[in-house]
């Protein structure tokens, strides 16, 4: 009887061709990874926010009266003295007549044109009244001494003196008053704003209250300004300080003394600082994704040498690192190798080539590596970004 596999000799070796694939594409594979070996390294936790610079001593010099300011013949970033007049603010000037208004001035200075000559009128007849009172006091003295007339007639020869006196003076007063309302009306006349004068307008100078710099300017060219009105703003640029507004849940973790630094500021290097003030009261801030926040307004001052940050100036952008936490020597692994297990965190470490899940310990974490207590030793390799793939034992090959 003939064996029909050795008549078709193809059909087998396809077949067992087929059969070997299928073994091989059912074999279970290593699964690739990609591994990070556990190392000793420096390590710090820190809260990273931007932050920006601001003058110290910093002053708004606003007009001490009413007025009218000159051109200002300053520029922002001129450098200033303690004292050096930086404008004058000259009286405003007075209003512009109407023709009524105009007219009205007028009768008000021929009303007391007459005023004035009426009351000189009266001072004449009051000087006359004294004088007439004098001399009958004097032709009656001789007359009282020698009895030839009674006291009473002398004694009301002399209260009629004192009297005519006293209204000569009231009268001289009286002329006095409408000389100064002659005057008032005819200076409404005068210092009209249509008119020139001609007479220098007093002038308050407003000087500077410190050495330094000119930071902004209200005004720059010559205009009516109330009193408190801003002026312009000094301040001393080669003092800074630098403020930072962080979230509310990490300024409860930043302390007085604390260290900074400032990168991405503009130079090469890093700057130092360290936190003076932590304010106690917040504010509500829209984020760029219009999330309203909490923050809180942390005031930086510099350690640096001055040299070294002398290029900043107020209002520049600087990007300050909070170092809540730092040590030298730290058992760290990457962040992303960690997953939860139970109540605690585990990675996955390569043992002979299988994946080893071990229960770890975890320290201080500041996003991108993760400090190791217990759990794995120096050197070993972990695998970073477990897939679900990963399981216990499980062959692994690294990339």
């Amino acid at each position: 009887m003939r064996n029909p596999l050795r008549q078709h000799p193809a059909i087998v070796l396809i077949t067992v061709l087929i059969i070997a694939l299928l073994v091989w594409g059912f074999w279970p594979r290593p699964v690739l990874v990609e591994t990070v070996k556990a190392k000793r390294a420096p390590m710090s936790v820190t809260i990273e926010e931007e932050g920006r610079t601001r003058v110290v001593d910093r002053y708004i010099i606003a007009a001490p009266v009413d007025g009218v300011t000159c051109n200002i013949d300053l520029n922002v970033g001129d450098s200033i003295k303690q004292d050096q007049t930086l404008l004058f603010i000259s009286p405003l000037e007075s209003q512009v007549l109407d023709p009524r208004s105009r007219a009205e001035a007028r009768a008000r200075e021929a009303m007391a044109q007459s005023a004035l000559q009426a009351a000189m009128e009266d001072a004449r007849a009051a000087n006359a009244s004294a004088s007439f009172a004098m001399t009958e006091l004097k032709r009656l003295r001789p007359l009282a001494d020698k009895g030839l007339v009674s006291r009473e007639a002398f004694d009301k020869a002399k209260m009629e003196v004192q009297t005519s006196s006293a209204r000569k003076r009231s009268a001289d007063f009286n002329v006095d008053v409408a000389k100064y309302e002659l005057e008032a009306a005819r200076s409404v006349l005068k210092y009209s704003a249509a008119t020139d004068s001609g007479a220098p307008a007093e002038r308050v100078p407003v000087r500077s209250p410190i050495n330094g710099k000119i930071l902004k300017l209200a005004h720059e060219c010559e205009g009516p300004v109330r009193t408190g009105e801003p002026l312009l703003e000094v301040g001393d640029t080669s003092i800074l300080e630098v403020e930072v507004d962080v979230l509310s849940a990490d300024a409860v973790k930043i302390k007085t003394g604390m260290n900074v630094l400032f990168e991405r500021w503009g130079g090469e290097d890093s700057l130092h600082g360290i936190v003076r003030t932590v304010e106690p009261v917040g504010f509500t801030k829209i984020s760029a994704l219009g999330v309203e926040e909490q923050r809180v307004l942390v005031i930086v001052d510099f350690t640096s040498a001055a040299e070294r940050w002398q290029r900043l100036g107020d209002g520049y952008r600087v990007e300050a690192r909070f170092v809540l936490w730092q040590d030298e020597n730290v058992l760290q692994v990457p962040a992303s190798s960690l997953f939860r297990y139970q109540d605690g965190w585990a990675v996955f470490v390569v043992e002979g080539k299988r994946a080893r899940q071990r229960v770890v310990k975890v320290g201080q974490r500041n996003g991108l590596v993760a400090q190791i207590l217990t759990g794995v030793d120096e050197g070993e390799s972990v695998i970073n970004h477990p897939s679900d793939d990963v399981e216990d034992g499980r062959r692994v090959s690294p990339r």
